[in-house]
């Protein structure tokens, strides 16, 4: 029997599909989603289901994923539908699934800071062969829209932090430096965006992301918001490798994913638009945050080095956030309380 959802993401989905966009035109449709098993896309994967157990809506989803162990263990509560199809390949290799999309999210990519050390090759090449592969399959299908995960890293870094940064305002970075893996590669895939819509009229929207959290996050991956979520779960003390004064803009899941749908059906072709929060929050005031929203883990704050064998990259962007007038221009506001968001996350990792 497939196991039910946690209250939580129950709760997250109703909200989702309250907002008011055009979900109509996807019924009957068929969606590929590249990556379907990542933290952020699979939101967007579970409801499209959702709008078919609610409204009978006859969206197929074809969920295109490399690993077949970690994509059953994130949406094998979803196996055996008729409405959903997996697709187990490298995202770089020809695509070998249903040729019907009727619209394409492109999200396979390593995202977590840990892998750009251990597989710069694979993370590179996720954003440029794996963009330039669906962007040919979305050619061939004539879908109707398609939508590129890239991320607020193709800023680089920029001299002003403290003017939110538009969507023209790019920075630095350092071609050579191996951390740039995934700006780089980011960057190449929004220019083959741009590329193939100019050449081949492929409809293509640009999302950048800031730093997304919420239900269903790995909580080893690295980052330090998930960190502190694990520590919070697991009853111990939080610790700092750094001096905390890192700022950035956290985004709660079910805002980001509303914001994903309102650019894949509203935005513009050959367009970026910024997905994150208005305001930034330091790592040390997250941590301390935490403890006291949950005084029960009896958490403390502690600060500890980084040690050498520690995989994790640490970014050379040390703040700055979002201008989102553009995205807000289309009907969308990010309405999650760091407080609540955070407090909804840790819940729904507990039984």
């Amino acid at each position: 029997m497939a196991e039910r959802r946690h209250s939580v993401v129950e709760d997250d989905l109703k909200r989702i599909v309250s907002a008011q966009l055009p979900w109509s035109r996807f019924f009957g449709k068929t969606v590929l989603i590249s990556g379907a098993n990542g933290f952020v896309p699979a939101y967007m994967l579970e409801t499209l289901l959702y709008l078919n157990e609610t409204l009978d809506a006859g969206i197929r989803v074809t969920a295109l994923a490399r690993n077949r162990e970690k994509a059953l263990r994130r949406l094998g509560h979803l196996s055996g539908r008729s409405d959903l199809t997996f697709v187990f390949q490298d995202v770089r290799e020809p695509y070998d699934g249903p040729p019907m999309v009727d619209y394409l999210v492109h999200a396979a990519s390593q995202a977590s800071p840990k892998f750009f050390a251990n597989d710069p090759v694979g993370t590179f090449e996720a954003n440029v062969m794996g963009t330039q592969r669906m962007l040919g399959v979305a050619r061939d299908a004539k879908s109707e829209s398609f939508l590129f995960f890239s991320s607020g890293e193709v800023y680089g870094r920029r001299e002003d932090l403290s003017i939110p940064a538009h969507e023209s305002a790019y920075g630095y970075l350092d071609p050579i430096d191996i951390r740039s893996c995934y700006a780089e590669g980011k960057r190449a895939g929004e220019t083959l965006c741009a590329c193939w819509h100019a050449q081949f009229g492929v409809p293509a929207k640009i999302v950048r992301l800031s730093h997304t959290y919420g239900p269903g996050m790995e909580l080893n991956d690295g980052r330090v918001f998930a960190d502190f979520v694990a520590d919070i779960v697991a009853k111990r003390n939080i610790v700092l490798k750094s001096d905390g004064s890192t700022k950035r803009p956290f985004c709660y899941l079910a805002d980001a994913t509303v914001a994903f749908f309102t650019v894949l059906l509203l935005g513009k072709s050959c367009e970026a638009y910024n997905v994150g929060s208005d305001s930034e929050c330091s790592v040390l005031h997250l941590a301390e945050m935490l403890c006291n929203l949950f005084p029960d883990s009896s958490c403390k704050v502690m600060r500890q080095e980084r040690g050498r064998e520690d995989p994790y990259i640490v970014s050379p962007v040390t703040g700055g956030h979002f201008d989102l007038s553009k995205i807000k221009s289309l009907g969308w506001q990010p309405t999650t309380s760091l407080e609540e968001g955070f407090a909804r996350t840790v819940r729904s990792y507990q039984r």
